[in-house]
């Protein structure tokens, strides 16, 4: 939706996003700064639950109802998918499968009790009870960003991008639940 919004000439100075993607695209049709784009930090998804009943993907089984984000737009969902897959539970899951627009409603579903658990993003989880899944299960998640190229204030969304990508700016982004090591 905010790429959308960007593309249609939305009053903005940055964007960042979880899917790498939106930001090369917009780069491309010269809604973002090309010299601007950079990847920030990569995404990991997490499992969670209110009970804290599921340790790991094979507890899934379990499950009466799984929420993820959708993969069909979603780069969290289609790493959930990617792991389920390898795991080898996606079929076994697939009709218990709740679809969220994005992490955070997925984790609302859940938070609810509305399902069983949730496969989200790891910054929304880590200091609640998640469960990490092995980054080898699925592609990494690069989240990019870029300056917008029609932004009035250029200059000090460069200086942003800049502090996110310094050691500073790395150890917050770390320290919420990113990986920055890539």
């Amino acid at each position: 939706m905010l790429a959308r919004q960007i593309e249609y000439g939305a009053p903005y100075d940055v964007y960042l996003s979880a899917n790498e993607r939106f930001v090369v695209d917009l780069a491309a049709q010269g809604k973002l700064d090309p010299k601007s784009v950079r990847v920030y930090g990569l995404g990991r998804v997490a499992i969670w639950s209110k009970d804290r009943s599921i340790g790991k993907l094979s507890d899934l089984g379990s499950v009466r109802r799984l929420s993820l984000p959708n993969p069909a737009h979603a780069p969290y969902g289609v790493a959930a998918r990617q792991a389920l897959e390898k795991e080898g539970t996606w079929k076994s899951l697939e009709t218990r499968i709740v679809y969220a627009e994005n992490v955070r409603q997925a984790l609302q579903f859940a938070e609810s009790g509305n399902v069983d658990a949730a496969i989200t993003a790891w910054s929304l989880v880590f200091d609640r009870g998640g469960i990490l899944i092995p980054a080898g299960l699925h592609a990494p998640i690069r989240q990019a960003a870029g300056v917008v190229a029609a932004s009035p204030n250029r200059a000090l969304a460069f200086r942003f991008l800049d502090y996110l990508s310094s050691p500073d700016g790395r150890a917050l982004l770390s320290r919420w639940g990113l990986f920055v090591n890539f």
